[in-house]
């Protein structure tokens, strides 16, 4: 008589089981990765005449943490640091990031929103599941 043997369970088991003990760092290398590629897109996407002064020491990523109220794990792409205009004048970065995005009426200032297009569902998806690959074989 005819015999089959199936191991798809027993593979599946030591998969979860190896996943088990790193899925911290694979979701942390996700999120990471995430906002990666949304920090290269505020940098591409900001204003000329506010790319030297802002990207290159005022926008960086934040450390890698867990929300209390549901265990989710976070890192933010955010605006540091002060912005010095050509008069001298220092002003906290986030605050000229703000008037760009939402543009400002005592300045007669127009929105050129970057912040909101940096947000590219389907290029981020992409990065984190790159990520996930490495962690969890298909196969």
């Amino acid at each position: 008589m005819a015999s089959f043997t199936d191991d798809t369970f027993a593979k599946l088991a030591k998969m979860y089981k190896e996943l088990e003990v790193e899925t911290d760092a694979m979701l942390s290398e996700m999120v990471i990765a995430g906002a990666t590629v949304v920090k290269d897109n505020m940098t591409a996407n900001m204003p000329k005449n506010f790319r030297d002064a802002l990207t290159s020491k005022n926008i960086e990523l934040s450390k890698v943490y867990k929300t209390p109220s549901d265990g989710g794990i976070n890192c933010q792409a955010k605006i540091v640091g002060y912005f010095i205009n050509r008069n001298g004048v220092k002003t906290p970065a986030p605050l000229v990031a703000n008037m760009l995005e939402y543009g400002s009426t005592s300045r007669k200032y127009g929105k050129q929103a970057f912040l909101r297009a940096s947000f590219n569902r389907k290029q981020i998806e992409e990065a984190m599941l790159q990520v996930q690959k490495k962690y969890i074989s298909e196969g």
